[in-house]
């Protein structure tokens, strides 16, 4: 599969806020809410992350990752003053565990270590990438309650 960055556009955001969505599944499904509830939550939720990232965010590139020229991802990356911010990556389940993600944080931190800095990134503290970041190399610099700070240095 030819995989390709291209930056994200309005038209977008029906995939970004399904692929949103399949990020908080399992989360989710132990909620007890019916589906409506949980539909109209993440809606919520997606907007609020989009509209933040977009408007907050120092500035930063916001892409779609597509496979075949087919989206199947997000990849935001930030080269800020002092760290490469790995701000977000998220791949469709079908895409999951095939090594897309590692091949795509590799060029983050080849980036990186071109610009002689760290990436640096935050992961939920039970979230299953938090195992490709250790592989990685990352190492937690923080505990922030739900989150772990976690960096990368050549």
């Amino acid at each position: 599969m030819k995989i390709t960055l291209r930056p994200i556009q309005p038209g977008d955001e029906p995939f970004l806020s399904a692929l949103y969505a399949s990020t908080r599944e399992d989360e989710l499904a132990l909620t007890g809410w019916n589906q409506a509830q949980i539909a109209e939550f993440l809606a919520t939720q997606f907007m609020a992350q989009h509209r933040y990232y977009l408007e907050h965010l120092p500035p930063s590139e916001f892409n779609v990752i597509e496979g075949d020229g087919q989206p199947i991802g997000r990849l935001y990356v930030g080269d800020w003053e002092e760290d490469v911010r790995l701000i977000d990556i998220a791949l469709l389940p079908e895409q999951r565990n095939q090594g897309i993600g590692t091949r795509l944080i590799r060029d983050v931190m080849d980036r990186a270590a071109a610009l002689g800095k760290p990436v640096r990134l935050h992961v939920e503290q039970h979230n299953p990438a938090r195992r490709l970041y250790d592989r990685l190399g990352f190492q937690a610099i923080e505990d922030r309650g739900v989150n772990v700070f976690m960096e990368w240095r050549e």
